[in-house]
């Protein structure tokens, strides 16, 4: 059982992240502190291309509504507004 444990946290899609260094902007801070909870950062980079303010509402509505992100609704206007500015087309 011990080895099981050991490999689900070797082969876990967080020990192949890499560092990933968010543009500067205000709310920087709290959306790398939050959505690195549950995956990646590269995903916002990855999906900036294709995601308007609107875009960017519906995934962080999904991500805590379906996904159960640890997001507070205070927060939620600070993570869209960084990632509308910073990430938004």
């Amino acid at each position: 059982m011990r080895t099981v444990a050991i490999l689900v946290l070797v082969l876990s899609p967080a020990a192949f992240a890499q560092d990933v260094e968010l543009r500067g902007g205000p709310g920087r801070e709290v959306v790398g502190a939050k959505c690195a909870i549950c995956h990646s950062l590269d995903y916002i980079s990855m999906n900036s291309r294709f995601l308007n303010r609107a875009g960017w509402e519906k995934t962080v509505r999904k991500m805590i509504d379906v996904m159960g992100a640890p997001l507070e609704e205070k927060d939620v206007s600070v993570v869209l507004d960084y990632l509308a500015h910073s990430y938004g087309r």
